[in-house]
């Protein structure tokens, strides 16, 4: 995790260095600053060295409790990070309707405001179902 937080760290400050020269090209050729292409490029700086730093904290405490992941070590094989990642549901037709009730909503933003609260409280719904599916009928445990 340690390689993946550099990265995200090294492309959101390569990120950085773009919004000043974006910001200074702008101001010499339109003598103002550019702000929508700016601010953007700031915002994912910010998002990048967000996510590095929570994955390079991640990678830290991991490696106090069980060692350095097999995917950081000189002699480590694919098989070694071999194993169970989790429970994913093979019949669930629950992230179907989450993504209808996002894209409602999206649409919503578009058409009406109405069709917003609608798709919140379907999203709402929706993943309330998704999350307790196997709390009841045939497949509860």
């Amino acid at each position: 995790m340690k390689m993946q937080a550099y990265l995200f760290m090294a492309v959101s400050t390569f990120f950085g260095a773009v919004a000043v020269i974006y910001a200074y090209w702008s101001w010499v050729a339109e003598n103002r600053i550019e702000w929508t292409g700016t601010v953007a490029l700031t915002v994912g700086v910010g998002f990048g060295w967000m996510i590095g730093f929570w994955l390079w904290q991640a990678a830290r405490r991991s490696e106090r409790t069980h060692g350095p992941a097999p995917e950081e070590r000189l002699d480590g094989e694919i098989a070694d990070n071999a194993g169970e990642f989790g429970f994913f549901s093979p019949h669930s037709w629950w992230p179907l309707f989450v993504a209808m009730a996002v894209a409602w909503t999206a649409v919503g933003v578009a058409i009406g405001w109405w069709m917003v609260f609608v798709g919140f409280l379907a999203i709402i719904l929706t993943a309330i179902g998704w999350v307790f599916e196997y709390y009841r009928g045939e497949f509860q445990h």
